[in-house]
Protein backbone atom coordinates (compact mmCIF):
# COMPACT_ATOMS: atom_id res chain seq x y z
CA UNK A 1 0.00 0.00 0.00
CA UNK A 2 1.83 3.25 -1.01
CA UNK A 3 2.50 5.91 1.78
CA UNK A 4 1.01 8.83 -0.35
CA UNK A 5 -2.08 10.84 -0.09
CA UNK A 6 -4.54 11.87 -2.71
CA UNK A 7 -5.41 15.08 -1.82
CA UNK A 8 -8.77 15.04 -3.60
CA UNK A 9 -10.17 11.81 -1.59
CA UNK A 10 -9.37 13.73 2.16
CA UNK A 11 -11.60 16.56 2.57
CA UNK A 12 -11.62 17.11 6.30
CA UNK A 13 -9.83 20.24 6.03
CA UNK A 14 -11.14 23.49 5.18
CA UNK A 15 -10.64 25.52 1.85
CA UNK A 16 -7.79 28.46 2.54
CA UNK A 17 -10.50 30.86 1.92
CA UNK A 18 -12.56 29.51 4.54
CA UNK A 19 -9.68 28.91 7.33
CA UNK A 20 -8.25 32.78 6.27
CA UNK A 21 -12.29 33.83 6.84
CA UNK A 22 -12.30 32.43 10.20
CA UNK A 23 -8.74 33.86 10.97
CA UNK A 24 -9.84 37.47 10.20
CA UNK A 25 -12.88 37.13 12.01
CA UNK A 26 -11.81 35.80 15.44
CA UNK A 27 -9.47 39.01 15.45
CA UNK A 28 -11.94 41.30 14.04
CA UNK A 29 -14.40 39.93 17.57
CA UNK A 30 -11.00 39.74 19.73
CA UNK A 31 -10.89 43.82 19.48
CA UNK A 32 -13.98 43.70 21.56
CA UNK A 33 -14.65 40.39 23.49
CA UNK A 34 -16.27 38.90 26.51
CA UNK A 35 -15.93 41.35 28.56
CA UNK A 36 -17.33 44.28 25.85
CA UNK A 37 -20.20 41.29 25.83
CA UNK A 38 -20.48 41.06 29.23
CA UNK A 39 -20.49 44.58 29.92
CA UNK A 40 -23.37 45.49 27.55
CA UNK A 41 -25.39 42.42 28.08
CA UNK A 42 -25.34 43.73 31.99
CA UNK A 43 -25.43 47.95 31.50
CA UNK A 44 -29.00 46.95 29.05
CA UNK A 45 -26.92 48.13 26.11
CA UNK A 46 -26.48 46.59 22.69
CA UNK A 47 -23.73 45.03 20.87
CA UNK A 48 -24.63 47.09 17.33
CA UNK A 49 -20.67 48.50 17.22
CA UNK A 50 -20.00 45.00 16.54
CA UNK A 51 -23.09 44.27 14.40
CA UNK A 52 -22.00 46.74 12.09
CA UNK A 53 -18.22 46.04 12.53
CA UNK A 54 -19.04 42.56 11.19
CA UNK A 55 -20.89 43.88 8.65
CA UNK A 56 -18.42 46.58 7.39
CA UNK A 57 -15.98 43.91 7.07
CA UNK A 58 -18.25 42.07 4.66
CA UNK A 59 -18.92 38.83 6.90
CA UNK A 60 -22.62 39.80 7.82
CA UNK A 61 -24.19 38.95 4.53
CA UNK A 62 -21.30 36.41 3.21
CA UNK A 63 -23.68 33.61 2.55
CA UNK A 64 -25.70 36.28 0.19
CA UNK A 65 -25.15 36.42 -3.32
CA UNK A 66 -22.73 38.95 -4.46
CA UNK A 67 -25.31 40.87 -6.52
CA UNK A 68 -27.38 42.15 -2.99
CA UNK A 69 -24.14 43.29 -1.63
CA UNK A 70 -23.47 39.66 0.30
CA UNK A 71 -20.10 37.87 -0.73
CA UNK A 72 -21.59 34.67 -2.53
CA UNK A 73 -20.33 32.56 -0.07
CA UNK A 74 -22.16 29.40 1.30
CA UNK A 75 -23.78 28.55 4.33
CA UNK A 76 -20.60 27.15 5.91
CA UNK A 77 -19.10 30.71 5.68
CA UNK A 78 -21.43 32.06 7.88
CA UNK A 79 -21.26 29.37 10.02
CA UNK A 80 -17.85 29.72 10.47
CA UNK A 81 -18.41 33.97 11.26
CA UNK A 82 -20.88 32.94 13.86
CA UNK A 83 -18.50 30.12 15.59
CA UNK A 84 -15.66 32.34 15.46
CA UNK A 85 -17.73 35.10 17.21
CA UNK A 86 -18.61 33.31 19.58
CA UNK A 87 -15.21 31.48 20.44
CA UNK A 88 -13.98 35.34 20.93
CA UNK A 89 -16.79 35.22 23.78
CA UNK A 90 -19.38 37.38 21.62
CA UNK A 91 -22.17 35.05 20.59
CA UNK A 92 -24.20 36.98 17.99
CA UNK A 93 -27.76 35.41 18.06
CA UNK A 94 -29.25 37.55 15.40
CA UNK A 95 -26.28 35.95 12.85
CA UNK A 96 -28.13 32.85 13.27
CA UNK A 97 -31.42 34.44 12.55
CA UNK A 98 -31.15 37.52 10.10
CA UNK A 99 -28.58 36.55 7.51
CA UNK A 100 -28.45 32.40 7.44
CA UNK A 101 -32.38 31.85 8.07
CA UNK A 102 -33.96 34.89 6.50
CA UNK A 103 -31.06 35.99 4.09
CA UNK A 104 -31.18 31.94 2.72
CA UNK A 105 -34.83 31.79 2.61
CA UNK A 106 -35.36 35.08 0.38
CA UNK A 107 -32.04 34.29 -1.16
CA UNK A 108 -34.02 31.06 -2.33
CA UNK A 109 -37.41 32.06 -2.95
CA UNK A 110 -37.65 35.68 -3.16
CA UNK A 111 -39.13 37.33 -5.73
CA UNK A 112 -36.24 39.75 -7.24
CA UNK A 113 -38.24 42.38 -6.27
CA UNK A 114 -38.09 41.42 -2.53
CA UNK A 115 -34.60 40.50 -3.23
CA UNK A 116 -33.29 43.15 -3.86
CA UNK A 117 -35.28 45.16 -0.98
CA UNK A 118 -34.09 43.06 2.12
CA UNK A 119 -31.37 41.53 1.11
CA UNK A 120 -28.52 44.72 0.73
CA UNK A 121 -30.08 45.79 4.18
CA UNK A 122 -29.14 42.30 5.80
CA UNK A 123 -25.58 42.31 4.40
CA UNK A 124 -25.00 46.08 5.61
CA UNK A 125 -26.54 45.54 9.17
CA UNK A 126 -29.03 48.31 8.33
CA UNK A 127 -32.40 45.97 7.83
CA UNK A 128 -31.50 43.11 10.38
CA UNK A 129 -34.30 40.51 10.02
CA UNK A 130 -36.15 38.64 12.83
CA UNK A 131 -37.97 35.34 12.31
CA UNK A 132 -40.96 33.86 14.45
CA UNK A 133 -41.96 30.59 14.30
CA UNK A 134 -42.66 29.42 17.97
CA UNK A 135 -45.75 29.80 19.57
CA UNK A 136 -46.97 29.15 23.17
CA UNK A 137 -49.49 26.48 22.26
CA UNK A 138 -47.63 24.92 19.15
CA UNK A 139 -43.62 24.36 20.78
CA UNK A 140 -42.27 21.48 18.44
CA UNK A 141 -45.30 20.86 16.27
CA UNK A 142 -44.69 23.35 13.75
CA UNK A 143 -47.99 21.65 12.41
CA UNK A 144 -50.07 23.19 14.93
CA UNK A 145 -49.29 26.84 14.88
CA UNK A 146 -52.29 28.97 14.61
CA UNK A 147 -51.08 32.26 13.23
CA UNK A 148 -53.43 33.11 10.02
CA UNK A 149 -52.92 34.80 7.04
CA UNK A 150 -56.08 35.71 4.72
CA UNK A 151 -56.38 37.40 1.97
CA UNK A 152 -58.61 40.69 1.76
CA UNK A 153 -58.46 42.05 -1.56
CA UNK A 154 -54.71 42.90 -2.70
CA UNK A 155 -53.37 42.49 1.26
CA UNK A 156 -52.68 39.63 3.22
CA UNK A 157 -53.76 40.06 7.56
CA UNK A 158 -51.97 38.11 9.48
CA UNK A 159 -53.90 37.32 13.21
CA UNK A 160 -51.60 35.22 15.76
CA UNK A 161 -49.33 34.96 18.72
CA UNK A 162 -45.07 33.88 18.96
CA UNK A 163 -42.72 33.45 21.79
CA UNK A 164 -39.10 33.42 21.95
CA UNK A 165 -38.60 35.57 19.15
CA UNK A 166 -34.91 37.38 19.50
CA UNK A 167 -33.85 40.28 18.22
CA UNK A 168 -37.10 42.30 17.83
CA UNK A 169 -35.84 45.65 19.48
CA UNK A 170 -32.88 45.23 16.75
CA UNK A 171 -35.05 44.59 13.97
CA UNK A 172 -36.98 46.52 11.03
CA UNK A 173 -38.86 43.45 9.64
CA UNK A 174 -39.96 40.40 10.99
CA UNK A 175 -40.10 36.73 8.95
CA UNK A 176 -43.34 35.41 10.21
CA UNK A 177 -44.75 31.81 9.45
CA UNK A 178 -48.27 31.70 8.90
CA UNK A 179 -50.91 29.56 7.65
CA UNK A 180 -52.95 30.15 4.72
CA UNK A 181 -56.41 28.04 3.79
CA UNK A 182 -55.43 25.89 0.64
CA UNK A 183 -58.03 27.01 -1.64
CA UNK A 184 -58.35 23.18 -3.59
CA UNK A 185 -58.22 21.31 -0.32
CA UNK A 186 -59.54 23.73 2.50
CA UNK A 187 -56.70 22.55 4.48
CA UNK A 188 -54.07 25.04 5.90
CA UNK A 189 -50.57 25.31 4.74
CA UNK A 190 -47.39 26.90 6.18
CA UNK A 191 -46.48 30.61 4.68
CA UNK A 192 -43.63 32.90 5.41
CA UNK A 193 -44.49 36.72 5.66
CA UNK A 194 -42.53 39.56 6.10
CA UNK A 195 -43.89 41.90 8.70
CA UNK A 196 -42.39 45.68 9.83
CA UNK A 197 -42.09 46.07 13.25
CA UNK A 198 -43.08 48.92 13.62
CA UNK A 199 -46.63 47.50 11.59
CA UNK A 200 -50.12 48.30 13.11
CA UNK A 201 -51.58 45.94 14.95
CA UNK A 202 -47.42 44.34 16.16
CA UNK A 203 -47.09 44.56 19.44
CA UNK A 204 -43.90 43.15 21.17
CA UNK A 205 -43.29 42.44 24.65
CA UNK A 206 -40.24 41.38 26.58
CA UNK A 207 -39.67 38.10 28.10
CA UNK A 208 -37.24 38.43 31.93
CA UNK A 209 -34.53 36.22 30.88
CA UNK A 210 -31.50 34.52 33.34
CA UNK A 211 -29.18 34.69 30.32
CA UNK A 212 -26.52 37.34 29.95
CA UNK A 213 -26.78 38.42 26.11
CA UNK A 214 -27.99 41.67 25.26
CA UNK A 215 -30.11 39.84 22.54
CA UNK A 216 -33.56 39.98 23.99
CA UNK A 217 -36.09 37.51 23.48
CA UNK A 218 -39.67 38.18 23.08
CA UNK A 219 -43.49 36.97 22.87
CA UNK A 220 -45.67 39.01 19.84
CA UNK A 221 -49.27 39.54 18.92
CA UNK A 222 -50.07 40.01 15.93
CA UNK A 223 -53.52 41.81 15.69
CA UNK A 224 -55.15 41.84 12.02
CA UNK A 225 -51.86 43.70 10.63
CA UNK A 226 -52.33 44.37 6.91
CA UNK A 227 -49.54 43.13 4.38
CA UNK A 228 -49.03 44.27 0.94
CA UNK A 229 -49.16 41.13 -1.52
CA UNK A 230 -45.57 41.25 -1.68
CA UNK A 231 -44.88 40.66 2.05
CA UNK A 232 -45.54 36.91 0.84
CA UNK A 233 -42.15 35.59 0.51
CA UNK A 234 -42.14 32.42 -2.12
CA UNK A 235 -44.79 30.34 -3.54
CA UNK A 236 -48.64 29.79 -1.62
CA UNK A 237 -48.43 26.71 -2.40
CA UNK A 238 -44.82 25.72 -1.69
CA UNK A 239 -44.94 24.65 1.32
CA UNK A 240 -43.02 22.83 3.69
CA UNK A 241 -40.01 22.79 1.98
CA UNK A 242 -39.50 26.80 1.92
CA UNK A 243 -40.07 26.60 5.68
CA UNK A 244 -37.09 24.03 5.99
CA UNK A 245 -34.99 25.94 3.55
CA UNK A 246 -34.30 27.92 6.46
CA UNK A 247 -35.00 25.37 9.72
CA UNK A 248 -31.91 23.03 8.22
CA UNK A 249 -29.05 26.45 8.23
CA UNK A 250 -30.58 27.34 11.29
CA UNK A 251 -29.58 24.05 12.88
CA UNK A 252 -26.16 24.41 11.02
CA UNK A 253 -25.26 27.84 12.95
CA UNK A 254 -26.98 26.97 16.04
CA UNK A 255 -24.12 23.93 16.21
CA UNK A 256 -21.34 26.46 15.24
CA UNK A 257 -22.76 28.78 18.00
CA UNK A 258 -22.68 26.21 20.83
CA UNK A 259 -19.01 24.81 19.15
CA UNK A 260 -17.90 28.55 19.31
CA UNK A 261 -18.90 29.04 22.66
CA UNK A 262 -17.46 25.67 24.12
CA UNK A 263 -14.07 26.76 22.63
CA UNK A 264 -13.83 30.01 24.22
CA UNK A 265 -15.09 28.06 27.72
CA UNK A 266 -12.06 25.64 27.13
CA UNK A 267 -9.65 27.89 26.18
CA UNK A 268 -10.64 30.01 29.73
CA UNK A 269 -9.92 26.58 30.97
CA UNK A 270 -7.02 25.77 30.09
CA UNK A 271 -5.42 28.57 30.57
CA UNK A 272 -6.16 28.81 33.88
CA UNK A 273 -5.16 25.54 34.75
CA UNK A 274 -1.61 26.45 33.17
CA UNK A 275 -1.24 29.37 35.48
CA UNK A 276 -3.24 27.94 38.99
CA UNK A 277 -0.80 26.06 41.13
CA UNK A 278 -2.32 23.85 44.18
CA UNK A 279 0.23 21.22 45.63
CA UNK A 280 3.16 22.69 44.45
CA UNK A 281 2.58 22.40 40.72
CA UNK A 282 -0.10 23.92 37.97
CA UNK A 283 -3.53 22.06 38.88
CA UNK A 284 -3.33 21.16 34.78
CA UNK A 285 -1.31 18.56 35.40
CA UNK A 286 -3.28 16.61 37.56
CA UNK A 287 -5.28 14.04 35.60
CA UNK A 288 -8.33 15.02 37.42
CA UNK A 289 -8.18 18.84 35.70
CA UNK A 290 -6.47 17.38 32.70
CA UNK A 291 -8.50 14.59 31.20
CA UNK A 292 -12.15 16.43 31.05
CA UNK A 293 -10.94 19.25 29.35
CA UNK A 294 -8.67 16.71 26.82
CA UNK A 295 -12.28 15.13 26.28
CA UNK A 296 -14.32 18.47 25.81
CA UNK A 297 -11.28 19.20 23.23
CA UNK A 298 -11.89 15.71 21.19
CA UNK A 299 -15.66 16.54 21.76
CA UNK A 300 -15.16 19.72 20.39
CA UNK A 301 -13.67 18.28 17.46
CA UNK A 302 -16.07 15.89 16.42
CA UNK A 303 -19.36 18.55 16.55
CA UNK A 304 -17.39 21.25 14.71
CA UNK A 305 -16.65 18.42 11.83
CA UNK A 306 -20.30 17.08 11.80
CA UNK A 307 -21.02 20.43 11.38
CA UNK A 308 -19.09 20.76 8.60
CA UNK A 309 -20.28 17.92 6.64
CA UNK A 310 -23.69 19.19 7.63
CA UNK A 311 -23.29 22.70 5.60
CA UNK A 312 -21.27 21.30 2.58
CA UNK A 313 -24.18 18.47 1.95
CA UNK A 314 -26.55 21.44 2.11
CA UNK A 315 -24.67 23.26 0.07
CA UNK A 316 -24.43 20.31 -2.62
CA UNK A 317 -27.81 20.47 -2.57
CA UNK A 318 -28.55 17.02 -1.22
CA UNK A 319 -31.70 18.46 1.81
CA UNK A 320 -32.43 14.83 2.60
CA UNK A 321 -28.96 14.12 3.81
CA UNK A 322 -27.89 17.85 4.75
CA UNK A 323 -31.09 17.78 7.35
CA UNK A 324 -29.92 14.27 9.03
CA UNK A 325 -26.96 15.62 9.65
CA UNK A 326 -27.87 19.32 10.43
CA UNK A 327 -29.69 18.04 13.38
CA UNK A 328 -26.79 15.63 14.53
CA UNK A 329 -24.32 18.67 14.78
CA UNK A 330 -26.85 20.86 16.27
CA UNK A 331 -27.10 17.91 18.86
CA UNK A 332 -23.22 17.00 18.88
CA UNK A 333 -22.53 20.65 19.79
CA UNK A 334 -24.92 21.23 22.41
CA UNK A 335 -24.09 18.60 24.02
CA UNK A 336 -19.85 19.46 24.03
CA UNK A 337 -20.97 22.66 24.93
CA UNK A 338 -23.09 22.06 27.66
CA UNK A 339 -20.07 19.19 29.07
CA UNK A 340 -17.37 21.67 28.50
CA UNK A 341 -18.54 24.83 29.93
CA UNK A 342 -19.68 22.63 32.87
CA UNK A 343 -15.83 21.26 33.06
CA UNK A 344 -14.65 24.92 32.85
CA UNK A 345 -16.54 25.88 35.90
CA UNK A 346 -15.01 22.86 37.63
CA UNK A 347 -11.75 23.42 36.96
CA UNK A 348 -11.85 27.42 38.00
CA UNK A 349 -13.56 26.06 41.48
CA UNK A 350 -15.06 28.91 43.02
CA UNK A 351 -13.31 31.09 41.01
CA UNK A 352 -15.87 29.45 38.17
CA UNK A 353 -18.88 31.30 39.92
CA UNK A 354 -17.52 34.79 40.15
CA UNK A 355 -18.23 37.50 37.56
CA UNK A 356 -14.94 38.42 37.38
CA UNK A 357 -13.93 35.25 35.52
CA UNK A 358 -17.14 34.91 33.35
CA UNK A 359 -17.67 31.40 33.51
CA UNK A 360 -20.93 30.88 35.48
CA UNK A 361 -23.10 33.18 32.70
CA UNK A 362 -21.85 31.00 30.17
CA UNK A 363 -23.72 27.91 31.81
CA UNK A 364 -27.52 29.06 30.86
CA UNK A 365 -25.99 30.40 27.33
CA UNK A 366 -24.71 26.56 26.44
CA UNK A 367 -27.65 25.28 28.08
CA UNK A 368 -30.33 27.01 25.79
CA UNK A 369 -28.43 25.31 23.16
CA UNK A 370 -29.62 21.56 24.00
CA UNK A 371 -33.47 23.51 24.05
CA UNK A 372 -33.44 25.53 21.08
CA UNK A 373 -33.92 25.78 17.84
CA UNK A 374 -35.17 22.17 18.38
CA UNK A 375 -34.64 20.05 21.48
CA UNK A 376 -32.55 17.42 21.82
CA UNK A 377 -35.31 14.96 22.66
CA UNK A 378 -36.95 15.90 19.40
CA UNK A 379 -34.13 15.43 17.19
CA UNK A 380 -32.98 11.99 19.09
CA UNK A 381 -36.97 11.26 17.85
CA UNK A 382 -35.95 12.51 14.12
CA UNK A 383 -33.12 10.24 14.32
CA UNK A 384 -34.40 7.16 15.98
CA UNK A 385 -37.67 7.44 12.74
CA UNK A 386 -35.55 8.62 10.19
CA UNK A 387 -32.01 7.57 10.21
CA UNK A 388 -32.66 4.00 12.07
CA UNK A 389 -36.21 3.05 10.14
CA UNK A 390 -37.64 2.77 13.92
CA UNK A 391 -41.69 3.50 14.47
CA UNK A 392 -42.43 6.90 15.52
CA UNK A 393 -43.43 8.23 18.84
CA UNK A 394 -44.90 11.51 18.31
Amino acid sequence: MSDAVDSTVVGFSETEERQELRKQVFKLAGTFGREYFTAQARGGGKTTDLWMAVAKAGYLGINIPEEYGGGGGGIGDVAAVCEELAAQGCPLLLMVVSPAICGTVIAKYGTEEQKQKWLPGLCDGTGTMAFGITEPDAGTNTHNITTTARRDGDEWVLTGRKIWVSGIDEAANVLIVARTEDERTGKLKPCLFVVPTDAEGFEANPIPMEIVSPEKQFTLFIDDVRLPADALVGDENGGLSQLFAGLNPERIMAASFSTGLARHALAKAASYAKEREVFGQPIGGHQAIAHPLAQSHIEIEMARLMTQKAAALYEAGDEMAAGEAANMAKYAAAEAACDTVDRAVQTHGGNGISQEYGMAGLLVAARAGRIAPVSREMILNFVAMHSLGLPKSY
